[in-house]
């Protein structure tokens, strides 16, 4: 069997509605497929949002035990998860395309080259990532329309939401992300720190150079004395939240945060502040409006 050509679509996190940055690892390959006649599988929840946001048909979506399928995928088969799906079950679909975060591009694209299938790595580590990717997947799939429907709505709101804080000073927030055990430092290249700065936050560790997270110990985050620490969770939220507690009564250099002192700590509801891009951002950035602007209900650390 003559082996399928590997296409990998990696989109530029700036929307851009005149084009779409890309990598075409096979320049020949660039025609746009019909809607009607392309199979694609979806690997993550944010995919499988976009998807049914763009009206695609899939055949085959993620399974997540914390996050709902749309009603158009409830009988599509399911692949595995988004960070290990199932190879077996991707090959028996026959896709003509997977589609999955770039996050995990460096694991996945080697396993499915292996398995002889096309992929496409959607650029979720922002909004505005998200909303150019969305521009590229309806270029491709001839959904051009609902694409540019979206955008508009993406450029309405942030009008919106931005001219409420104009004025206001930026608060300097130190973001953590939390691990079962342990936590690391998200920058503002994180999906949650693109957030914090949508929403007119000053990450104290800027956007770390391109990476995502940093690891960074307490007394260099003591430096950058943050106005406040917002505390995020990767996976297990609600361990992560009995884990950073813990990690805050008992690690003596955190009473000496005047974000501590103050009761400026916050937890981030995970179902709104996770890995990837999706369309709860505006319920995300109304809920960080009142904490980074001196609304926030106190919390002890």
């Amino acid at each position: 069997m003559k082996p399928r050509r590997l296409l990998s679509l990696c989109l530029a996190g700036m929307l851009a509605l005149s084009a779409t940055g890309c990598v075409n690892q096979h320049p020949e390959q660039t025609a746009d497929d019909g809607s009607d006649q392309v199979r694609i599988v979806a690997t993550s929840p944010a995919a499988v949002d976009i998807c049914d946001k763009l009206e695609l048909d899939l055949v085959g979506v993620c399974s997540s035990t914390l996050s709902t399928i749309p009603e158009r995928y409830q009988d599509v088969t399911t692949v595995g998860t988004a960070m290990s799906p199932d190879l077996e079950i991707l090959k028996s679909l026959n896709p003509d395309y997977v589609i999955s975060p770039n996050s995990l591009q460096s694991d996945l694209q080697p396993k499915y080259a292996s398995i002889e299938v096309n992929s496409l790595f959607l650029n979720l580590r922002s909004v505005e990532g998200m909303y150019a990717s969305i521009e590229g997947l309806g270029e491709k799939f001839d959904r051009e329309e609902q694409a540019q429907a979206l955008v508009e709505e993406y450029q309405q709101f942030m009008e919106e939401y931005r001219s409420q804080n104009e004025g206001k000073e930026s608060p300097t927030v130190l973001v953590l992300m939390g691990l079962p055990g342990s936590y690391i430092v998200a920058t503002e290249s994180s999906y949650v720190g693109n957030l914090v700065k949508l929403a007119g936050g000053v990450n104290v560790y800027g956007d770390g150079d391109g990476q995502e997270f940093l690891t960074a110990n307490t007394e260099d985050m003591k430096t950058k004395e943050p106005d406040i620490i917002l505390r995020a969770a990767h996976a297990l939220p609600e361990d992560v939240v009995e884990m950073f507690q813990d990690e805050f009564e008992t690690n003596d250099i955190w009473k000496h945060f005047e974000a501590v002192q103050e009761g400026r700590v916050y937890d981030l509801p995970y179902d709104l502040f996770g890995m990837s891009a999706k369309f709860n951002y505006p319920d995300a950035l109304e809920e960080l409006q009142p904490l980074l602007y001196g609304e926030g209900i106190k919390q002890n650390p």
